[in-house]
């Protein structure tokens, strides 16, 4: 058996959505941008942002919506 770990360091793009499933359940979902500078052919630096779409679950949904805002940095 493998898994990969990946960390996510980057900012949220949008504020934290917060709701419940029929059995009570908090889900949240947010989004993620990275950044990252890279050379292009002629030799200049440039922006590459990648988002990531995050969804927590339980008591780290409820938590992530409370204290989690836009633009705000997560690791």
């Amino acid at each position: 058996m493998s898994f990969n770990k990946v960390i996510i360091v980057g900012n949220l793009g949008r504020d934290p959505e917060l709701r419940y499933t029929p059995q009570g359940t908090a889900v949240c979902n947010f989004s993620v941008a990275t950044t990252e500078k890279r050379r292009d052919k002629s030799g200049d630096f440039q922006d590459v942002t990648t988002w990531f779409r995050v969804t927590l679950w339980e008591k780290k949904a409820e938590v992530a919506a409370k204290y989690l805002q836009k633009g705000k940095p997560v690791y």
